[in-house]
């Protein structure tokens, strides 16, 4: 699989940011020990997870999502992020199955700016190419000491996920605007797919919690900035 890790901005035609809760559902996915919960609210959820994580071979998080066939552009801003760990991940998930082991892709950010591992900043972009298969992860090119690339920017922090056949794009913003390119990966996954927010707490005996505002679809005009 062939992934890229690119930086620059898009700018584009946003839809109404108006949240659409008709045909998504929420569930636990690998039966976390701690339930988790979504509660509706007027512009998207408020979700709370326990769960061990998502990486490895097997994931445990709380998922609030609906099948989309064939090709997508959808954006979602997270409000909040109250961790219970320093690797709690909140996210815009696309995924193949509800089974724990599923393939996926996953843009997803972290509660703060704080140096994880190979990560400087709040976002990271991680995949699993073969059901049972080890996680992947696409990291920011710049790496401490330097400031963050991709900061935390609660509350208009925004994820935005692209989807043309098996190419997936994913995007950052401050302000649901203007994007800049995160990534770029190539995963063949089916015409139809379960896509939306995703969190997990990383400790399996507490919960996190997140708030997930104006889940979008986006019109996108091709231009470049400069």
């Amino acid at each position: 699989m062939k992934a890229s890790h690119q930086s620059k901005n898009l700018k584009h035609r946003q839809a109404s940011p108006a949240h659409r809760s008709t045909g998504f559902r929420n569930l636990d996915i690998g039966s976390p020990q701690l339930a988790g919960s979504a509660k509706h609210v007027e512009s998207g959820w408020d979700v709370m997870a326990g769960g061990a994580d998502i990486w490895g071979k097997s994931d445990q998080f709380h998922f609030v999502c609906k099948k989309v066939s064939g090709d997508f552009d959808i954006a979602v801003r997270v409000e909040s992020f109250t961790p219970a760990h320093l690797y709690s991940k909140a996210g815009l998930m696309v995924r193949e199955t509800l089974n724990a082991n599923s393939r996926h892709l996953m843009l997803l950010v972290f509660a703060d700016n704080a140096p994880r591992n190979n990560n400087l900043g709040a976002y990271e972009m991680q995949f699993r190419c073969v059901a049972g298969g080890d996680c992947q992860a696409i990291y920011p090119v710049v790496r401490p000491p330097s400031s963050p690339e991709f900061p935390a920017a609660y509350p208009n922090l925004w994820l935005r996920v692209e989807r043309r056949e098996d190419r997936f794009w994913a995007f950052a913003s401050t302000g649901g605007k203007t994007w800049k390119l995160y990534a770029v990966q190539t995963l063949a996954l089916p015409s139809i797919v379960y896509v939306g927010p995703a969190l997990t707490s990383h400790d399996p005996k507490a919960a996190a919690k997140a708030r997930f505002r104006n889940y979008t679809r986006i019109q996108v005009t091709r231009n470049f900035a400069k």
